[in-house]
């Protein structure tokens, strides 16, 4: 993980050297050797369909990967977006391609969507805009999944996890089909992280620092993403901002236990569930951000707690 460098968050300069960083430590792995690896490892993901698609939305055409498995028959779907701090990642990711294959294959199709990303000049709400017409799209195209468009979820990870709830606070001031639920998995949902809830974590993890991304590194991301800072307060790009509304559909929110970011994820749980929202907490134990990016890691574990999830929605 990236080390806290002493950058203050205020300047172009730091958010330059935030991107610079970002990129360097973007994945390198071929889209065929990280497939090949994926099933090595889980060889039954092999019997998931995939279909490349394309999708129309305000600022051009965006690529969108379909995960189902033949012959099923699915209570649920996820329309699910990647994170990489707004600046990196694609559909070839294991935060992307690997979540679509793994939750497919226990038959809970999903449809994985690319986004813009906030550099050479694309900032909020280009990014925003391209999940909500994927969602649209979803919307529009249940069939594909094979279940009726009540039946679809949204979620994400990071900074796919900000656009998500974003998106989703979209929809419920424009009036437009929610999801089913949402899931919520690590997110940047603050642009100034609140202090620790509980002071005894907060010694644990200061004493992991090396293993931590800085606290200045979520505003840096956030303020390259939305890319003035006057924007920071705009509830639609920093979802934390204002109020919550009691009708937000119901939400899992996944911490990862040594991660700096639950002082975003578990503080924005606490404000949903005060809304009368109904909402169910995970904490991966022992997990640095980005567990759904380590299949063989820590990653089958969130895995396995988003597919009960959806599946307790469905029975529900």
């Amino acid at each position: 993980m990236l080390s806290d460098e002493g950058n203050e968050p205020t300047t172009a300069g730091a958010v330059a050297h935030m991107v610079e960083v970002l990129r360097a430590s973007a994945p390198v792995t071929a889209p065929a050797e990280v497939l090949r690896e994926l099933l090595e490892l889980q060889p039954e993901l092999s019997a998931v369909d995939v279909t490349e698609l394309s999708i129309d939305g305000p600022n051009g055409r965006t690529a969108a990967r379909l995960y189902r498995r033949p012959n099923s028959t699915p209570t649920s779907a996820l329309v699910w977006v990647h994170g990489g701090g707004f600046v990196t990642g694609n559909l070839d990711i294991a935060e992307a391609s690997w979540v679509g294959l793994a939750l497919a294959e226990q038959g809970i199709p999903v449809l994985s969507l690319d986004y813009r990303k906030a550099v050479d000049g694309t900032h909020f709400p280009i990014p925003s805009n391209d999940v909500l017409a994927g969602w649209q799209w979803a919307v529009d195209n249940a069939d594909v999944f094979g279940v009726d468009a009540a039946a679809l979820h949204l979620g994400g990870a990071s900074a796919g996890g900000n656009l998500t709830e974003g998106v989703t606070k979209r929809l419920l001031a424009s009036g437009g089909t929610l999801p089913a639920s949402v899931v919520l998995a690590y997110p940047a949902l603050h642009a100034t992280l609140p202090p620790w809830e509980d002071q005894t974590t907060q010694a644990r993890l200061d004493a992991a620092r090396a293993f931590l991304f800085p606290e200045s590194f979520s505003y840096l991301c956030l303020l390259n993403y939305v890319g003035e800072e006057p924007l920071l307060a705009n509830p639609y790009a920093v979802p934390a901002n204002g109020d919550v509304d009691p009708g937000h559909p119901p939400t899992l929110v996944v911490h990862c236990e040594w991660d700096v970011l639950r002082r975003s994820s578990e503080p924005y749980a606490r404000a949903l569930v005060d809304a009368g929202v109904i909402v169910q907490e995970v904490l991966e134990p022992k997990a640095l951000h980005g567990s759904l990016s380590r299949p063989a890691e820590d990653g089958p574990r969130t895995i396995e707690n988003i597919a009960n999830w959806m599946r307790r929605d469905a029975s529900a």
